[in-house]
């Protein structure tokens, strides 16, 4: 039983903790515009936690200054100053930074992806521009966000054809329009804007982005799926093991990276606290049942022969069906707080209060 004694749950919480980080990274954009094309409305409105107007700034260049939030996996490097007399320099300044960052050995520090914000007030591409989107298609990806979209009339195409070196072309509006009378144009291709960034973000990252965008619900939960589909082969490998009584201990950690990993996909603020609070009392609770069941299990491994393996099977399918149960109760409870929050991160209590319903629910109807 010395694998028992060995347990301390207070280290497993900690390295899930630092894997689930280390495995979402950070993800950085760059967004360019002239001022007032609404760059911080549309921030605002594809990422958590207000975050043009709440993240920390601090100036990078002259006309550059990058934005963080504690807890989000990204950093926007906000660059004004195109509409300036000497707006060459400024892109001048541009490029050395973009420059600078992609020749860094660390790929946390790169530009991944740069928005340049044109709007279609204006129904045309100043030189300014047109500059800056070749420069920067040298270093990263570029889409051109055609913001305040209200009507069309053929500027996207013509956008598409003055700039031809960049990723993708969209129309979007980042809030809703309200005109006299009391009509109404709906925010428009946030979805798909994401969509498009999430092509040309590098593979590494796409968590990151995943967790810091708000607007699409269904990416968090597509790669949360992920998650416990490799978690539940996994907890399955090691039950199937005949190891008398050892799968019960070895698979909790499993869960509590799992749940770790979830959570930092959905984009909460996940820390020591949340882990030990919230995730590690839920799956100290399951994991007593698991240990029950498994103990069973373990018993029968103990018979000669054929005892060992059909042991293994049954502790495989029970891990893995619990594994899968408790990952998808947890997908269900953060889905439908994201939702109801309009893709804001809910606080520990609702987690916890929705996880323990959604858990339940699943468990009664089994």
């Amino acid at each position: 039983m010395a694998i028992v004694e060995d347990f301390n749950f207070a280290d497993v919480v900690k390295d899930a903790l630092r894997d689930a980080l280390k495995e979402r990274g950070h993800v950085n954009i760059l967004i360019a515009g002239r001022s007032g094309v609404g760059k911080s409305t549309l921030i605002n409105a594809i990422f958590q936690g207000n975050f043009a107007t709440t993240g920390q700034g601090r100036p990078v260049t002259k006309n550059t200054r990058e934005i963080k939030k504690e807890g989000v996996p990204l950093s926007i490097f906000d660059t004004r100053g195109l509409e300036m007399a000497d707006f060459s320099k400024t892109i001048g300044d541009v490029r050395s930074f973009v420059s600078e960052r992609s020749r860094n050995s660390d790929p946390k520090q790169h530009i991944h992806v740069a928005w340049v914000c044109i709007t279609e007030d204006l129904r045309r591409v100043e030189p300014a521009e047109e500059e800056l989107v070749n420069m920067l298609a040298e270093h990263v990806p570029v889409i051109v966000v055609i913001t305040k979209a209200k009507a069309d009339d053929g500027f996207r195409a013509k956008v598409q054809q003055i700039l031809p070196n960049a990723k993708n072309v969209i129309r979007v509006r980042a809030v809703k329009d309200i005109f006299d009378g009391g009509f109404t144009l709906p925010p428009m291709n946030l979805r798909e804007l994401v969509d498009l960034t999430m092509q040309v973000v590098p593979e590494g990252l796409k968590i990151a982005f995943t967790a810091a965008q708000k607007v699409d619900i269904n990416l968090k939960k597509t790669q949360s799926h992920a998650i416990v589909a490799s978690a539940a082969a996994t907890a399955a490998g090691i039950a199937a093991a005949p190891i008398p009584f050892s799968d019960a201990i070895a698979i909790v950690p499993i869960q509590v990276a799992m749940l770790a990993g979830i959570s930092a996909t959905f984009g909460l603020s996940i820390d020591q606290s949340f882990i030990t609070t919230i995730l590690g009392g839920i799956v100290t609770g399951s994991g007593g049942t698991l240990a029950g069941q498994a103990i069973v299990s373990g018993l029968i491994k103990f018979i000669p022969g054929i005892g060992s393996v059909v042991g293994g099977v049954l502790a495989a399918t029970t891990a893995a069906a619990i594994t899968t149960a408790f990952g998808e109760a947890y997908i269900a409870a953060l889905e439908m707080l994201f939702i109801k929050n309009s893709g804001e991160p809910p606080t520990y209590e609702e987690v916890a209060k929705a996880f323990s319903k959604k858990y339940s629910q699943l468990a009664a109807a089994k």
